[in-house]
């Protein structure tokens, strides 16, 4: 792995299905002179469409394209081999929508990272894919940054688009385009169903799992923050005595998706859960940064703590 930050090859990833205009926007960076600033660039191209590059314009720029046919490809080695051959100082990456993010996850490099992730969607075909392929639009609007709907004609409701994507994320930036070019910035407001910032912030069962999702976002956010919220109680043989998970099976988009979202919690009296042993607790998060990860975590140091029923929706939803 490599020891520092400046050692990775920087990945600007570009996902959405096909005819979604991903090839466009990326040759249209490519030719920007703000991006275009003279680093050797491998183009990874994994779904071909109508639109193709015009890799004429490329060589002024140190431009090398590839494209991976099937997801057998998608190996390390050969993702490797391809960035070693051009010297790639960074990668683009159009990623094929019918594959799913984790695979490209498994297969890169050591020295890889994911930069910036973009969400490229024809408007007018959007609805469809959502309706008929939820679980492939929700796989990428989960690690995407910003979401950008091209097509964009002004008898459809930015509102429901909104919806989708704020049913998926909170921190995606979202774009509308429409066929005049003109790109106008979502600034619909998301008010929580919650006070983060009141002295105790109680979360209602059907909260739970916007509550997670905005904590795991803007962890910081909650910072020696009070909580109250209803939670599956489950020890762990790996954790430490007195700590165990409590949170919530949540479901973003289908069953097969379900996966139970927890945080550590510390409660300083002897209590060892049970099987489906659900609780209600009320804690102080502290936030802590975990080194192998990058990232800031919650803890919660639990007050009080009740048995409770399981709530009328033991799974929660977005929704």
């Amino acid at each position: 792995m490599p020891n520092n930050q400046e050692e990775f090859i920087p990945v600007y990833l570009f996902l959405g299905f096909l005819e979604a205009g991903k090839t466009m926007f990326i040759q249209d960076a490519l030719e920007d002179a703000h991006f275009a600033n003279g680093e050797r660039t491998l183009l990874l191209v994994c779904e071909e469409g109508v639109e193709e590059y015009d890799t004429s314009k490329f060589k002024e720029y140190d431009i090398t394209m590839q494209v991976i046919e099937d997801v057998s490809e998608l190996t390390p080695e050969n993702l490797e081999r391809m960035a070693k051959e051009c010297r790639a100082e960074r990668v683009m990456l159009e990623y094929n929508g019918m594959w799913q993010i984790q695979t490209l996850f498994d297969n890169m490099p050591d020295d890889w990272a994911v930069y910036q992730a973009i969400f490229l969607a024809d408007a007018t075909t959007f609805m469809n894919y959502n309706a008929n392929m939820r679980s492939l639009v929700v796989d990428k609007l989960n690690m995407c940054e910003l979401v950008y709907f091209n097509r964009f004609t002004k008898d459809l409701d930015p509102k429901e688009y909104h919806q989708i994507v704020r049913g998926v994320t909170r921190r995606a930036d979202i774009y509308y385009e429409y066929p005049d070019g003109e790109a106008v910035f979502d600034d619909i407001e998301d008010p929580l169903p919650f006070d983060v910032n009141a002295k105790n912030i109680v979360i209602e069962d059907r909260d739970f799992a916007l509550f997670y999702r905005d904590l795991m976002e803007d962890t910081k956010k909650y910072e020696n923050k009070t909580v109250t919220f209803k939670g599956l109680a489950v020890k762990n043989k790996t954790f430490p005595p007195n700590i165990f998970a409590v949170g919530r099976h949540i479901m973003t988009c289908c069953v097969e998706d379900i996966q139970y979202s927890w945080i550590a919690a510390q409660y300083g009296r002897n209590f060892v859960p049970h099987k489906d042993h659900w609780v209600t607790v009320t804690g102080t998060i502290e936030v802590r940064f975990n080194q192998m990860q990058g990232v800031f975590v919650p803890m919660l140091h639990i007050t009080k703590l009740t048995d409770a029923e399981a709530p009328e929706q033991p799974v929660a939803t977005f929704y």
